[in-house]
């Protein structure tokens, strides 16, 4: 099966269902010590990238936050609303989960 993905991309060694949807199996970002609680700011309402960015110097980390809360957020734009609650990975953790 073709690797459509990029390979600096998280989800290069992400599993494929080929099947009539396509699905991937996403990676899970693991619970870490340095994990931060985060009441998700107005400055930051529906922009994902805008907090990756200040926080791993990098907007193309948007995925993350949806990643590490799927409980929260289902649309990652939609539901990245002022005033939600969200866990927040380390740098560290995301470093090592990118490899």
């Amino acid at each position: 099966m073709a690797n459509f993905h990029r390979q600096d991309s998280f989800l290069r060694n992400a599993g494929t269902f080929d099947g009539f949807l396509d699905l991937n199996t996403l990676p899970k970002i693991p619970t870490d010590a340095y994990e931060i609680d985060f009441k998700i700011k107005e400055s930051h309402n529906g922009r994902p990238d805008i907090l990756a960015n200040e926080l791993y110097g990098t907007p193309r980390l948007w995925w993350v936050f949806a990643l590490k809360n799927p409980d929260v957020i289902k649309d990652p734009l939609a539901d990245f609303k002022a005033g939600v609650m969200i866990k927040i990975p380390s740098p560290e953790t995301i470093k090592t989960m990118m490899g």
